[in-house]
């Protein structure tokens, strides 16, 4: 199946429902998803074959250790349980928590209060290293211009979700605002290729454009540093930190001999 046949078939459940939705919605909610899902698939598959050796995120321990040595576990595990909750909270149908004696109520309290602690966590590491890379020269004079992209499609998606947790989940009420009945419908209908683009239409702004950012930070992840997040690092979370030291001038240097 070409990729053609793949973006007809994903259209067909479209029809007879186009008139209630308009370009902006068909391109956000049919088009981008799977723009963002063929550059991650194919950027990672291209990036593999022609740039393992780049597969990293080019450390910066060298530069700073200090700011670093706190800001990057923080980012990474906070950004972690994060990344978890969305997951869980996206494929696990509402149905299935119900089935098991969860109410709304009970749902969204476990969901907002280790999500909130969490997004706090990732947003203090990440202002930690934004801090750090402005501020520090040596990292900033390293800092290239696929590097500034990445923060800035980083930085937006993280702080429009802190947002709309803040706005809807946290200040909503008891209940807040059931993003299962119609973000985590939508996203499961595109996996299956049957669009619902319609679920968006009346979702909170703050919302819609955590997703379409998230979605644009899909489509560029294959080519910026963040490239290593899938490199199935086993054991980095737990390995100790990298030791540079400098070379010590009093000793001379060996010339190697043979090869």
């Amino acid at each position: 199946m070409t990729i053609m046949d793949l973006a007809r078939t994903a259209l067909l459940p479209l029809e007879g429902r186009g008139a209630a939705l308009g370009v902006g919605d068909l391109l956000a909610w049919v088009a981008l998803p799977y723009l963002a899902i063929v550059l991650l698939v194919v950027g990672l598959v291209w990036r593999y074959r022609t740039d393992q050796y780049g597969w990293t995120s080019r450390s910066s321990n060298w530069n700073e250790s200090a700011i670093l040595r706190w800001s990057s576990p923080m980012f990474h595990f906070g950004i972690l349980f994060v990344a978890l909750g969305h997951v869980l909270g996206l494929v696990v149908p509402k149905s299935w928590t119900q089935a098991v004696g969860i109410s709304q109520e009970a749902y969204h309290l476990m969901a907002t209060i280790p999500g909130s602690l969490a997004g706090l966590v990732t947003i203090i590491g990440l202002v930690g290293l934004l801090y750090r890379r402005m501020v520090v020269k040596s990292v900033r004079l390293a800092t290239t211009r696929a590097d500034i992209v990445t923060y800035v499609l980083l930085v937006i998606p993280i702080l429009l979700g802190a947002f709309a947790t803040i706005s809807t989940q946290v200040l909503g009420g008891a209940h807040g605002y059931d993003y299962r009945e119609t973000i985590s419908v939508w996203f499961r209908s595109v996996l299956l290729l049957s669009p619902r683009p319609e679920l968006m239409v009346d979702v909170p702004l703050a919302f819609r454009l955590h997703i379409v950012a998230g979605m644009l930070l899909f489509c560029v992840w294959p080519f910026t540093r963040l490239v290593h997040v899938v490199s199935a690092p086993v054991g980095y979370l737990t390995r100790p930190s990298i030791v540079y030291r400098s070379r010590d001038a009093a000793r001379p240097v060996r010339t190697p001999r043979g090869w």
